[in-house]
């Protein structure tokens, strides 16, 4: 069985298949494309930045797996792959160590001038006045995120005796605590921090996530290092603060492209890198030895619990599962977006023998950035990395809701626990929410873009309501309103034919005095 890497990859991956008997071809002066025509038979692909495009999956037709040796795998047309019955792995963690040094090394590089000090010498000069820095030792450092690299650079900062602050937004305050940071809002480690490192994944959810409200609170001085993605740190409003006169220093490894260019952050970094994250011989030692373990056990086993492409069984509706990510979504914007920390679901009737294809699809949903196409195994796993227990339950006898799913999300803030409760179905292919905590029986379709508003039931509401979405040039294509008689409110699912913006909503929420509201875009 021959497998393909068309990559500078560490030969520990080669070696190790070599010796479980696969044929390993591994060369990385030859562009992808001439490997893999010279090599049309090979059944396995390790790459690492290669672009993996429709054409190299069609040069391959005995292909079945193909792994990136890291995590993320943007490179791989993966959904392509699934098309032609080809799995796509990654292996996530690998670079978290290599990461949490980076961070290391770029805070004492700015901090003692290293770069322009080693350039300024080399021409002559005896700058030492000029290069007065500044000690790590015992400065208080704000983490953003405390993932696998949030959690070592935790480790990596104890020898330097700091006061660690750490924000996520999914862990617990005592396992924040276990972890050795502690937990502070996000506005209170950008006022107090000497130091900011950022470990939250990329998106439209953490887009600009580090705006100019944060960043006008840094105190002068203050570092902010970037080796999460491109686009968290708004860097227009860095621009502007430092343009200003705000002294910041600002250290990124992070770019629109891995490409030559000219980089829009060079201007307004201190340390730039060319994305060396990753870049250590120990990381890729440890991706090409889980790439190649995780193909060995791929074939010899059948293992496919790493891979992040994955297909629906046989039987199962995907609406049931787009059913899922909805629920999810909507229970997460019905808590407010408080952190989680249960997620419970019941699966009626025939979903109960597909319960597990659902983790990933309830994980997406709940959880802003998370991977899409994990594996259910893979799917827990990080749920469990984001602090959620997670519970599929059976059904009471006494209850049938035909092929009917409930999700209920437990969330924390500030001390106080909050159950948040919805249900729903699949009607006519499309998937439906039939109720909302003690709102039952509202069938309405959640695609689309769409308001949820709860209010102290009483006339001319709704006319209020519409009168509002009137003068912005909104028009309702449906609602559904029902009132729980036993606390007297109302909950009404409005579908629009636009968007309605956050100042809208709060106009219209302000106007109603709703107790509840936020908009949703399927």
């Amino acid at each position: 069985m021959k497998i393909l890497i068309p990559t500078k990859l560490d030969k520990a991956a080669a070696g190790s298949l070599t010796a479980a008997g696969f044929e390993v071809v591994q060369n990385d002066s030859e562009p992808i494309d001439a490997l893999v025509a010279a090599h049309p038979d090979a059944r396995g692909l390790i790459v690492r930045s290669e672009k993996v495009t429709p054409a190299i999956i069609d040069a391959l037709p005995q292909l079945k797996c193909v792994i990136r040796a890291g995590a993320g795998y943007d490179n791989i047309d993966y959904l392509y792959a699934r098309s032609k019955n080809v799995d796509v792995m990654n292996t996530p963690g690998a670079n978290s160590n290599a990461v949490a040094e980076e961070v290391i090394a770029m805070i004492l590089a700015a901090y003692r001038y290293v770069v322009p000090a080693d350039t300024t010498t080399r021409a002559g000069e005896w700058n030492k006045k000029k290069y007065m820095g500044r000690e790590l030792t015992r400065k208080t450092v704000g983490i953003l995120g405390l993932g696998n690299i949030g959690r070592l650079l935790v480790k990596r900062l104890q020898g330097f005796e700091c006061t660690v602050l750490g924000y996520d937004h999914f862990l617990s305050r005592q396992r924040a605590l276990n972890i050795g940071a502690t937990p502070a809002t996000m506005e209170e480690i950008f006022a107090t921090a000497d130091i900011i490192s950022i470990h939250v994944p990329g998106g439209p959810a953490t887009r600009n996530l580090i705006n100019d409200n944060l960043i006008g609170k840094m105190k002068d001085g203050a570092m902010l290092v970037n080796c999460a993605r491109y686009g968290v740190v708004d860097e227009d409003a860095l621009r502007e603060a430092k343009a200003q006169g705000k002294n910041i220093i600002y250290c990124t490894d992070v770019h629109p492209k891995d490409t030559a260019a000219m980089q829009p952050s060079a201007d307004v970094a201190d340390i730039l890198l060319p994305h060396l994250g990753a870049n250590t011989k120990e990381a890729n030692k440890l991706a090409a030895m889980r790439a190649a373990s995780q193909m060995q056990n791929y074939f010899e086993n059948g293992d496919t619990s790493c891979v992040v492409n994955a297909e629906k069984p046989d039987g199962l509706n995907p609406a049931h599962l787009q059913l899922a990510a909805m629920l999810g979504k909507l229970c997460s914007k019905a808590s407010g977006g408080a952190p989680i920390r249960k997620i419970e679901c019941t699966f009626y009737n025939n979903l109960r023998s597909y319960r597990k294809w659902f983790t990933p699809w309830i994980l997406q949903g709940t959880v802003p950035g998370a991977e899409h196409g994990l594996m259910p195994p893979a799917a827990e796993a990080s749920m469990r990395e984001h602090g959620i227990v997670f519970k599929a339950r059976e059904p009471l006898d006494d209850k049938l809701y035909d092929d009917a799913l409930t999700l209920d999300l437990f969330t924390e803030e500030n001390g106080e626990q909050k159950k948040t409760s919805v249900r729903g179905v699949v009607i006519d292919g499309e998937p439906v929410v039939s109720r909302i905590d003690n709102f039952d029986h509202l069938y309405a379709t959640l695609s689309g873009h769409t308001v949820v508003l709860r209010y102290q039931d009483r006339p001319g509401i709704i006319a209020t309501i519409g009168q509002l979405l009137s003068q912005s040039g909104i028009n309702i294509d449906n609602i559904v309103a029902p009132v729980d008689h036993a606390t007297g409110d109302t909950l009404a699912i409005l579908k629009t034919n636009s968007p309605i913006s956050d100042d809208l909503l709060h106009s219209i929420s302000r106007a109603i005095a709703a107790k509840q509201a936020f908009t949703l875009s399927l």
